[in-house]
């Protein structure tokens, strides 16, 4: 059995282009990618790569899925098998064990993390936005920038009391424990147990990873003695949850912008991120500063391989801009690089200029950065021909870490009528290089598995000589499937969810059959077209939260999820489809889970009748009804689904309604009295709901 961080590290690592692309030529078509349909005879390209949501979908015969079951059909294995195959494509080491007591508790302890940094980055905003002394000086800091207020909002810029302990005391109070405030970073704890706020009197950035989760902050030093001139950053403590060489700043705003733009821009601070998303350049992330590695490039590689450093034009620029780009290189990304104007960052260039301005600019100045570090050397090194030997050995030390060898050729091309040097003699010391490089990784990932197995050794050796009563209970160490079994307890045999045995890879992406399902596409039922409507927004929006008007007139709030369950338990009603039932049932479920999107569960779900359809609700192609579009503005949710639900219910009690006519025109029901004043009364009461439904509902009319 695969342990549940373990399976969410390889369906956050699988890049969905990357894994389809191994089996179909792919060209990009706007945001996503099309192809020829591996499944079927496609004369035509049907099949679609979405990579923001990271999903693929054939329009023609239907399949579809995430990563992990595309090749379940295409190498024909089992769900645990592909999530090994995809393991070792990714260099991500799969341990088949059932998971400790200790495990159980560190699992739990990084929801507890990232609970606590939810909370804080939600208290850090809303501090800067209420309190008149914390806009004083945090908001005003932002505006002094020329932050937007929905800038602001976008990246949750809040501001921490100048307090020792406002924080702290208010974490405390909502629930949180000290141990979780103090190894997130956000308190400091006393020898006499008290806690102080590490961030007090800074204004806070937080750190959001790929799927959203709050996993670090910044805090800027603002002092007033100096009227802001001093400038100070502290960052979170590595923890459980956040490694800062494995994190980008600004990589969950910008993701889908860098696949629909299949471009990335890489910028050193936080500001400068901010800055371009108010110019109107998304596209952009940071490394705050440090050289990129491995895991942020292969993060970066999920949504595209071109790349353009935006570093400001003096010497620290053009040293920053040298940083960590040979990785790039290896990693097969695009590079280029663009030194802004003496006196310029990203920052400052974005709010002189539009969005069209600097990509204007950008198109015009940005150089290859081979190239660019090929002139770079030759003006450095002069007419030494020590230096000019030098410059020789580091453009190859760029050069022979680039996977495509036709690339590669192309660059000892170009570097040789630049630096006017034989080609083949360039060509034969980086043939040299290459080799050497390529059996230095050898002996490094040697290294690393032995390394592994010696921990894994000393553990099992810690394990045998521990005392037989605190072994952990082997009982108690099962790990739960990803498919949400808890979350059916109590369905018939008929409802759940298929086991994932040897035949299960047939089942990939199959329309849905039997007498537990219907195959809702092209049916023309109104409860199936609301149902599908309704669960769209389940699926996309599940986990996040909605304000609404409850029966008693109070506003409330609840994930969209279990509002909707909720509706439906009020009235006593349930979806006609069986799968909807399962899939709601198993949303409210995992809503209260730590970390849990709705989207992400179904589509990576091992119940092949969930992925599919949620694969079809998550794509472009099958949108609401016209008129019915989900609005971009989030605020708008609540009452769009609110809208869906009462609609859905209007319909039931108008066919009720219709059913009841029919009884009452039954000469058997005529001939029976009691029968008939029954029935009397339930139309007599279903007319004053429908009546007062209809205030709500209006007359629209919903198209496939």
């Amino acid at each position: 059995m695969i342990d549940q961080a373990t399976i969410d590290r390889i369906v956050d690592a699988a890049n969905i282009v990357d894994v389809v692309s191994d089996y179909v030529t792919l060209r990009r078509s706007g945001a996503s990618f099309k192809g020829l349909c591996p499944f079927h005879d496609d004369k035509t390209p049907s099949f679609y790569v979405n990579p923001a949501r990271g999903i693929c979908k054939c329009f023609s015969c239907g399949k579809g899925g995430n990563a992990v079951h595309f090749i379940m059909e295409m190498e024909q294995l089992r769900y645990y098998e592909a999530l090994k195959f995809l393991a070792k494509k990714y260099g991500i080491e799969v341990k088949e064990k059932e998971l400790t007591n200790e495990e159980r508790l560190s699992q739990s302890n990084r929801e507890s993390m990232f609970a606590v940094n939810e909370w804080a980055s939600h208290y850090f905003h809303d501090t800067m936005m209420d309190d008149a002394d914390a806009r004083a000086v945090g908001l005003a800091y932002f505006r002094s920038r020329q932050f937007r207020d929905d800038i602001i909002e976008k990246f949750r810029l809040g501001y921490s009391p100048d307090s020792w302990d406002a924080m702290s005391k208010a974490a405390v109070k909502a629930g949180y424990k000290p141990e979780f405030l103090t190894r997130t970073g956000l308190s400091i704890q006393r020898d006499n147990g008290d806690l102080l706020d590490k961030y007090r009197g800074r204004v806070i950035f937080p750190w959001f990873n790929v799927s959203g989760k709050v996993v670090a902050f910044g805090g800027r030093k603002l002092d007033s003695r100096t009227k802001g001139v001093e400038q100070k950053y502290i960052n979170s403590p590595e923890s459980d949850v956040f490694h800062k060489s494995n994190e980008l700043y600004g990589i969950f705003q910008a993701k889908k912008q860098i696949a629909k733009d299949d471009l990335v821009y890489m910028v050193e601070g936080y500001t400068d991120v901010i800055s371009m998303h108010q110019c109107g350049i998304e596209n952009v992330v940071a490394n705050s500063g440090t050289a990129l590695n491995e895991a942020q490039i292969r993060l970066l590689h999920r949504f595209t391989q071109n790349i353009t450093l935006l570093y400001d034009g003096d010497e620290a620029g053009i040293h920053a801009a040298l940083r960590g780009t040979d990785m790039l290189l290896a990693e097969g990304m695009n590079v280029k690089v663009l030194l802004l104007p003496d006196g310029d960052d990203p920052d400052s260039f974005a709010q002189k200029h539009n969005a069209q301005e600097f990509r204007t600019y950008v198109e015009q100045h940005q150089t290859d950065f081979i190239l660019f570090k090929v002139n770079l050397l030759m003006e450095q090194a002069g007419r030494d021909p020590l230096k000019r030997s030098q410059l020789v050995t580091g453009i190859l030390d760029s050069i022979k870490v680039i996977p495509d060898e036709i690339l590669r050729t192309s660059y000892l091309h170009e570097c040789a009528e630049i630096m006017h040097m034989d080609e083949q003699m360039l060509t034969r010391n980086c043939v040299k290089m290459r080799r050497e490089y390529i059996d230095a990784k050898k002996v490094e990932r040697e290294r690393e598995r032995q390394r592994q197995l010696h921990e894994q050794e000393r553990k099992a050796q810690q394990e045998r000589e521990m005392p037989a009563e605190l072994l952990p209970d082997a009982a108690s160490q099962q790990v739960t499937p990803p498919s949400g079994d808890d979350a059916l307890e109590g369905l018939s045999a008929t409802d759940a969810p298929p086991d994932t045995d040897e035949n299960a890879s047939s089942s990939f992406a199959q329309p849905v059959t039997g007498p537990s399902s219907v195959d809702i596409h092209g049916v023309t039922s109104p409860y199936l077209r609301l149902e599908r409507m309704i669960m769209t927004l389940v699926v996309r929006y599940g986990e996040r939260a909605i304000t609404f008007t409850n029966q008693e007139g109070q506003s409330e709030e609840k994930p969209v999820a279990r509002y909707v369950a909720d509706e439906l338990a009020i009235d006593q009603l349930t979806f006609h489809h069986p799968l909807y039932v399962r899939m709601l049932q198993e949303a409210v479920g995992h809503i209260a889970d730590e970390g849990f999107v709705c989207s992400r569960h179904f589509a990576a779900s091992p119940d092949f009748d969930i992925s599919r359809e949620a694969t079809d609700l998550l794509s472009d192609r099958y949108q609401l009804s016209r008129g019915q579009q989900m609005p971009s503005e989030e605020e708008l949710l609540g009452e769009y689904i609110s809208r869906l639900m009462l609609d859905y219910k209007f319909l039931i009690v108008n066919d009720e309604l219709k059913s009841l006519k029919k009884q009452l025109a039954d000469p058997a029901v005529m001939g029976d009295v009691g029968k008939q004043t029954e029935v009397m009364q339930q139309f007599v009461r279903l007319s004053g709901v429908a009546r007062a439904l209809a205030k709500y509902v209006g007359e629209r009319i919903y198209q496939k």
